[in-house]
C-alpha cells in the first residue's frame, strides 16, 4: 500500500511532453517549450578587433553571422534565425571608456585633467585648457554671458590678462567609442563660474552617436571584407 502511494506521488510530479503546432512542450508546474537549440552564453570582449577575430575564426559555428552595431559602445554577434525563429547571441563587445563629466560643474584641476586625458588633441581642446588654467588662478573671475558666448576677465596672480571671449561652441573629440575608430567631433558649450568651476555642455543634439556608429560599421566592413563578399557576414548599424 505504501509503495503504491509513493508511486502515485511520483507520478504527480513527473513532467510530460506533448506536441503542439509542430513544437514540443513539457508540463512541469507550467507549460515550457523545449527549444530545438539551447541558448548560449555570449562571450564578452572589449574591442572591435576581438569581434573581428572571433567572426573570422568560426570557432563555435560555421553559420552566417549578423554583426549588429547597437550603439557607439556596444556591438553584438548573432547567428541566423533557426526553425523556431530564434537567434543566438554569440559575442558582446563593450568599449572601455574613461569617465567624462558633462553637464556638471567641477573644479578646474579635475576639469583640466579630464580634458587632457579623455579628449583627442585639437586646437579647441588646447584653448579650453588655457582658458580654464588662467581664468581661475586666483579664484577670481568676472564674466558677462549672453547665453551663447561668454566673456571673462582672467588674472594670473596679480597680472591681469584682460578680456577673453569664449566662442559660442567648441569642437571637441572626447573618447566615447571604441579605440580602433576615429572619435567623432561634436560641439560643446564651455561655461565657467565663480569658485574655480568649469563645465562642458553637449550642443550637437546627439548627432555624434550616429557618426560613431557609422565609423564602427565602416571599420568592421573593411576588416571583414572577405567574409562579407562570401556571404558569411552582414554588418548592420
Amino acid at each position: 500500500m505504501l509503495k503504491e502511494f509513493i508511486n502515485y506521488l511520483l507520478d504527480l510530479k513527473r513532467p510530460e511532453s506533448f506536441e503542439a503546432a509542430g513544437k514540443t512542450f513539457v508540463t512541469e508546474n507550467h507549460f515550457t517549450r523545449i527549444d530545438i537549440e539551447r541558448d548560449v552564453e555570449a562571450l564578452n570582449v572589449r574591442s572591435l578587433s576581438g569581434v573581428v577575430e572571433y567572426v573570422q575564426s568560426q570557432f563555435d559555428t560555421d553559420r552566417k553571422f549578423m554583426v549588429h552595431v547597437e550603439s557607439p559602445t556596444r556591438v553584438f554577434v548573432y547567428d541566423a534565425l533557426n526553425k523556431d525563429n530564434d537567434r543566438r547571441n554569440y559575442l558582446a563587445a563593450k568599449a572601455m571608456l574613461p569617465t567624462i563629466h558633462f553637464e556638471r560643474f567641477i573644479d578646474r584641476e579635475a576639469f583640466q585633467i579630464m580634458l587632457t586625458a579623455c579628449f583627442v588633441d585639437n586646437p579647441d581642446k588646447a584653448f579650453a585648457i588655457k582658458v580654464v588654467s588662467n581664468v581661475v588662478e586666483d579664484q577670481s573671475v568676472a564674466k558677462t554671458d549672453d547665453g551663447l558666448s561668454q566673456r571673462v576677465v582672467a588674472k594670473t596672480g596679480v597680472a591681469a590678462m584682460g578680456n577673453i571671449e569664449i566662442p559660442k561652441t567648441l569642437n571637441l573629440k572626447p573618447f566615447r567609442t571604441f579605440a580602433e575608430v576615429s572619435q567623432p567631433e561634436s560641439s560643446f558649450l564651455l561655461r565657467l563660474k565663480e569658485g574655480g568651476l568649469a563645465a562642458l555642455f553637449e550642443a550637437d543634439g546627439g548627432a555624434w552617436e550616429l557618426n560613431a556608429m557609422a565609423n564602427i560599421a565602416n571599420y568592421l566592413e573593411e576588416a571583414l571584407e572577405k567574409e562579407i563578399e562570401a556571404g558569411k557576414v552582414i554588418v548592420i548599424d
